[in-house]
């Protein structure tokens, strides 16, 4: 019986700088908070009971990593560390709450979203940067564990990108909204022809322990 090759991209749970809107990208960045690590415990007990996770991951963040440990000690799993997954990183837009630099940062996150690739965040980076150090990234973890299931923590406003750049048009309901609430996640099986078919796109956090939504969840 053929093996089918599984990837799950999850969302870290709620951190300080969620709570107050602010954009906070640089890493080590901030941890989780209370919230945060029930979100992380409630993602690992939902996919203890809906996968066979093979393997676990998380970007460099802080917040990224506290996840991936608290799901791994639901999971009995150990987490490693992927290079090239990390957040968006804003560059001017790095620090702030404001209306303005949030409607800047959604601006260019639309702009990407439509095809815009080259639009970058001022003094940041552009589409195209992301998903140049993010894909490859995925592409490996695929190879390096196929026929497994990886669960792999990362971040909410790289995750929207990468997820339509994987799924395509169909990873958006037809309003428009491709938000991830703290610990939502996407689920991927790999096809025959190197390409991914999206599974689900699960927009709320898990266990109904939902919190506000921040600047980069959407």
């Amino acid at each position: 019986m053929e093996t089918v090759t599984r990837l799950v991209l999850a969302r870290h749970g709620q951190t300080p700088a969620n709570v107050a809107h602010v954009l906070d990208t640089v890493l080590p960045g901030p941890g989780l908070t209370d919230l945060g690590r029930q979100q992380a415990e409630a993602l690992g007990k939902e996919l203890a009971a809906e996968a066979a996770v093979t393997h676990l991951y998380g970007s460099r963040a802080r917040r990224a990593q506290e996840t991936a440990g608290i799901v791994g000690s639901v999971l009995g799993l150990d987490a490693g560390t992927v290079e090239g997954v990390h957040e968006v990183q804003v560059g001017d837009l790095e620090g702030r709450s404001d209306e303005d630099a949030v409607g800047v940062f959604r601006a260019v996150y639309d702009g990407w979203r439509d095809g815009d690739l080259d639009a970058r965040m001022p003094g940041g980076e552009s589409g195209r940067d992301v998903l140049d150090r993010y894909l490859p990234a995925v592409a490996e973890l695929a190879d390096r564990h196929a026929g497994g299931t990886t669960v792999l923590v990362s971040h909410g406003a790289v995750l929207r990108l990468v997820g339509h750049a994987l799924a395509g048009p169909s990873a958006v309901r037809p309003d428009g909204d491709d938000h991830l609430d703290n610990c939502g996640r996407l689920e991927f099986e790999a096809g025959p022809d190197g390409g991914w078919t999206l599974q689900a796109w699960r927009r709320e956090a898990p266990g109904g322990l939902a919190s506000t939504r921040d600047a980069t969840g959407g």
